[in-house]
Parts: structure tokens; C-alpha cells; sequence
């Protein structure tokens, strides 16, 4: 038998990547069935072991929001615009943020909490991280449940019947999730493939990520923020995700910003640190084992 013949009885070739940009949607199609068992131990197994389970995706979100209206708001006297309600202001604002910053985290781990098993067995290594923006997508859908029921309370049974109502924006919603994946996609396997070698950024993300929460218009808005500091509100304005939550209020509550301009910019930003964040992670796989 030549060796024509024997190289034509592989059924697959796995071989170093070359590509400056390598996101192999048809290897990934092949592990479709890897990516939904991670996806499935990521939702279910969390709170396995739990005595209230799946609840807690219910309880902390509240729990938050209740926090943030007690104290922003009631406290801090930090106005929502329009007769907004502040549990329903914050509660749109949390939800958007929450589902970036597990995003976010949750990749930024993907080689040091898996690197037992991308040590003894092949397969496309992006799933780990897709896994997780894939599983906290369905937490997002949850947080939105419980906010589409909230907004229904405060229309039907609390006389704000004059709360404004969804525009034609919402029709954004996909575009606006899927950027958000984006984002904390991109961030995330750039930051995992930094600590492969400098561990000191695995403390930082913690840190980094609540001091972005406060830059990012979660429990203000962003012309309240404008008006009482002026001269620092480039800093949220240019804040990718102050305009993903900027939108989410204007295309459910009626209130915030939305401008073509800046939420091509925030698009842009989300599609620029995806691929910056692919192309590292690429070149990062290869050896990542001899430095974890």
C-alpha cells in the first residue's frame, strides 16, 4: 500500500493552524454535541447541589436590583427620567451588564480551568469559551423573563399605565445580544491567553470588572452622569457597553440614547476585540501547556 493509499484512510487530519484567523464553523459543527454537554454542565450542574437550584438565577438578579434601587436611588436620590420606575431602570440596566460580565469572566478562564482536559484530548478549543457565552445567553433569557414580568406589574397593577411602551428599536434586540457576546467573547479569550503567562491578570478581572460596571451608565443614566461631571463623561460615553445599555432602556422603557453613530462605534469596537481576542487565542492554543 503506498502512501497515497494510507494518507486517504484518515477520516480527519489534525495538523497545526496556520491561519492568521482560523474560526473553523465546520469543525465546530462536527463538536456541536461537545458544545451542548458544556453548555448543559455549565446550566445545570451550577446549582446542582443546591437546596433552591435554578432559583438562584431568579434570586440574585432581584436581590441586586433591589440593592442598587435602595441605594442609588432611594439613597443617593439618582433620578431614572419620565417617571421611570428605579427597580425597573436598574432591573434593564443589571440585565444587560450581568450577561457581559459572566461573559466576560467565564472566558477569561477558559485555559486554566480547562486545561485538564486540553491536555489529553483534541477538539476545537474556541468551543470552551463559546460554551460559556452560549450558556449564560440562556441565564440572559431568564433575567429577561423576569424583566418582561416586571414591566407587565408596574403597566397593570402599580397605575403606571403612562410607562412608555416598546418602540421599533427592539427589533435591535438580536443585533444588540449578539454584540454583547461579542464583546465579552473578545475580552475574555484575550485576557485567558494573557494569564496563560501572567497570572497577575487572573486578580485584576475580578477587580476590573466592578470598577467597569460604575463606568458603564448600569445604575445611572448617562445624561445625569454628563450633566453632574462634564468633564469626565467621555469616559462612559465612549463605553461600548453604556451604549448597548443606553439602547436596551430606549427600546423597552422609552428612556436613554440612541444614535446610529455611536451604536456603530460600540459595534465596531465589539467586532474589532472579537477578532482581536481570536486571533491571540489562535496563536495562544498551540502552546499554552507548556506555560500553564
Amino acid at each position: 500500500m503506498n502512501s497515497t493509499t494510507k494518507q486517504n484512510d484518515w477520516l480527519y487530519t489534525i495538523s497545526p493552524r496556520r491561519k492568521f484567523i482560523n474560526l473553523n464553523f465546520k469543525e465546530i459543527w462536527r463538536y456541536r454535541d461537545l458544545l451542548l454537554l458544556f453548555v448543559k454542565r455549565d446550566v445545570i450542574t451550577l446549582y446542582k447541589q443546591t437546596v433552591l437550584g435554578p432559583l438562584w438565577y431568579l434570586i440574585q438578579p432581584l436581590f441586586t436590583t433591589l440593592t442598587f434601587t435602595l441605594i442609588f436611588n432611594n439613597l443617593a436620590n439618582i433620578p431614572t427620567g419620565d417617571g421611570i420606575p428605579s427597580f425597573l431602570f436598574n432591573l434593564a440596566g443589571l440585565s444587560c451588564w450581568n450577561y457581559f460580565s459572566t461573559s466576560f469572566t467565564g472566558t477569561s478562564s477558559t485555559f486554566k480551568s480547562n486545561q485538564g482536559v486540553f491536555g489529553k484530548v483534541y477538539f476545537p478549543r474556541v468551543i470552551a469559551p463559546l460554551s460559556v457565552v452560549i450558556s449564560n445567553l440562556v441565564k440572559f433569557g431568564i433575567r429577561l423573563l423576569v424583566f418582561i414580568g416586571f414591566y407587565i406589574y408596574f403597566v397593570f397593577f402599580t397605575g403606571k399605565a403612562s410607562l412608555a411602551s416598546p418602540n421599533l428599536t427592539l427589533l435591535l434586540l438580536p443585533v444588540l445580544i449578539v454584540l454583547m457576546a461579542l464583546l465579552g467573547l473578545g475580552f475574555g479569550m484575550l485576557i485567558s491567553s494573557l494569564t496563560t503567562k501572567y497570572r497577575d491578570l487572573t486578580y485584576l478581572v475580578g477587580f476590573g470588572v466592578q470598577l467597569l460596571m460604575y463606568g458603564s451608565a448600569v445604575m445611572y443614566p448617562l445624561s445625569y452622569f454628563k450633566e453632574k461631571l462634564p468633564e469626565y463623561s467621555w469616559l462612559v460615553e465612549y463605553n461600548p457597553m453604556t451604549v448597548f445599555i443606553e439602547l436596551f432602556r430606549y427600546m423597552t422603557l422609552g428612556v436613554g440614547r440612541f444614535s446610529i453613530s455611536y451604536f456603530l462605534y460600540a459595534a465596531g469596537i465589539s467586532i474589532i476585540c472579537f477578532l482581536l481576542g481570536l486571533i491571540v487565542f489562535n496563536r495562544t492554543e498551540k502552546n499554552f501547556i507548556d506555560t500553564v
